[in-house]
């Protein structure tokens, strides 16, 4: 039995997607392939190449988000996050999606032609780049002659490459909006519009999944809320814990040792 896992996109609520792997790990559960948008592929990234979920969490400790975004010089965007690259290359030395240990199938957004593209071979760390490039926010990523965005803009939910791939897929959507009171500013509302838009994409698309889970508690956070890393990690933690629970024939399902 294969088993595929996806990530949404979510910003810093990404961070969930950590909890919610450990916690699967913790019950036997091991994935075969990962298919990823936005957040989701840096976490899918890691995770691919070899790190546990915990070692994951320790390396967002230590990479100030400072180090990463960085003023944009064009009309294009208000922030660059091309130095990314840079730092996951101290992680992942070796920038190709052949390198991974696990499968990985990255969603971004070709602004040109207006579809969504997956990428699974050839350089990593760009693909992953164009796929947390959210528009207006991030300058868009040029990859030959096209340029890419955030890949949650089309599908914040891809399950489509795991679909012939795998007897069973577990989704996990870390975009979890709810009702929010405090629109302050054009960064709020640009944020919240997207935030809405995404949801839709991602929701249509729930229904392909065998276990979705969708962290109500992740509505009360941002998506820079770096700093709140260790508890949007115990959300996705305790989310993934109380589904599993909830499925009496778990093991049974997912054929688990």
């Amino acid at each position: 039995m294969k088993v595929g896992l996806v990530l949404s996109g979510g910003g810093a609520r990404g961070i969930a997607h950590i909890g919610a792997i450990k916690a699967f790990e913790e019950h036997g559960l091991k994935f075969n392939q990962v298919s990823a948008a936005s957040a989701g592929s840096i976490v899918g990234a890691f995770y691919c190449h070899g790190y546990s979920p915990d070692e994951i969490l320790k390396i967002i400790d230590d990479t100030s988000l400072y180090k990463i975004v960085r003023p944009a010089l064009s009309r294009k965007g208000f922030l660059k996050i091309d130095n990314a690259i840079n730092i996951f290359k101290e992680y992942i030395p070796d920038d190709s999606f052949e390198s991974l240990k696990i499968p990985l199938h990255v969603a971004t957004t070709n602004v040109n032609t207006g579809f969504s593209e997956y990428f699974s071979s050839g350089s990593l760390l760009r693909i992953v780049q164009a796929s947390c490039s959210i528009p207006v926010v991030f300058d868009p990523v040029l990859i030959g002659k096209h340029y890419y965005v955030d890949g949650g803009i089309l599908n914040n939910l891809p399950v489509e490459p795991l679909v012939p791939l795998c007897d069973k897929i577990v989704g996990v959507h870390s975009n979890s909006a709810g009702l929010r009171e405090d629109i302050g500013n054009m960064k709020d509302l640009i944020e919240r519009s997207l935030q809405l838009a995404i949801n839709y994409n991602a929701y249509a698309r729930r229904g392909k999944c065998d276990i979705f889970l969708d962290p109500f508690k992740l509505k009360e956070y941002g998506v820079f809320d770096f700093k709140k890393a260790h508890e949007i990690f115990q959300i996705g933690y305790d989310e993934a814990n109380r589904v599993i629970d909830s499925l009496p024939d778990f093991k049974e399902q997912f054929l688990i040792d």
